[in-house]
């Protein structure tokens, strides 16, 4: 089985819609994916990724994506420790985030003093996109034990399913599928508008299959037509402090 996760494109986060640059990026990724063997296409509900997906589904003429509610944009606000804003729970300061041993550890990550104090239980949220994405695969014969996934049945071509979201819920499914704490993810990793990133599983042992990341944030339908990498998400700026 493959996972591919795609991030939407070029963002107008006010009015959740994709700028002119991230119509071109969608444009781009459609003539990209048109010849997948797709098993079936999941989105987030959220504008910005529903219309990149949109590109992808009229180019390959299909309109059977389905819609979950749990692979939104993860956010649960917490308030900055150095900036005072309040915001998703990422792109903290190297010096302040690297001090803290729960950022790393995948079973207590959420215990941080600055995510536990949340606006919302950010655990139980953590849970709840997990408990989503373990619903599909268990669809597709891929049931979760500890932190595997036994294999109940074998299909005699490779399946594949798409998921049209969003940066950090993409980690967030990422950090569940490969045991890595969502915080290491979201403080050390960027993937561009409209990237896709692979996740292939392995069966070693019968019956028993975990997932590896193959690809990451690839843009190469990008580069092939001359348009820009977009930095929506990566932060360059210095604060002074």
């Amino acid at each position: 089985m493959k996972l591919i996760f795609i991030r939407h494109g070029d963002p107008n986060y006010e009015n959740d819609c994709l700028t002119e640059k991230g119509k071109r990026e969608a444009l781009a990724l459609a003539k990209r994916v048109k010849n997948w063997d797709i098993t079936h296409i999941y989105c987030s509900p959220f504008g910005r990724a529903q219309e990149t997906a949109s590109y992808c589904l009229k180019e390959m003429n299909r309109n059977d994506a389905t819609t979950y509610e749990w692979l939104k944009e993860f956010y649960a606000p917490i308030m900055h420790p150095h900036t005072g804003w309040k915001r998703s729970p990422w792109d903290l300061m190297p010096s302040y985030w690297t001090a803290e041993p729960k950022f790393y550890d995948k079973d207590h990550w959420f215990e941080a003093p600055v995510l536990k104090a949340a606006e919302i239980d950010i655990k139980k949220y953590y849970d709840e996109v997990c408990k989503g994405l373990d619903g599909v695969l268990a669809e597709y014969g891929y049931v979760r034990k500890d932190g595997y996934y036994q294999v109940t049945r074998h299909p005699q071509k490779e399946e594949t399913l798409v998921f049209f979201c969003h940066l950090g819920v993409s980690y967030v499914c990422m950090s569940h599928l490969l045991g890595i704490s969502p915080s290491v993810m979201w403080q050390s990793f960027f993937t561009a508008p409209t990237s896709v990133t692979i996740l292939g599983s392995e069966e070693r042992i019968e019956g028993e299959a975990g997932f590896r990341c193959q690809v990451l944030g690839d843009t190469r339908h990008l580069s092939d037509v001359g348009e820009p990498i977009s930095s929506s998400g990566y932060f360059a700026e210095a604060f002074q402090l």
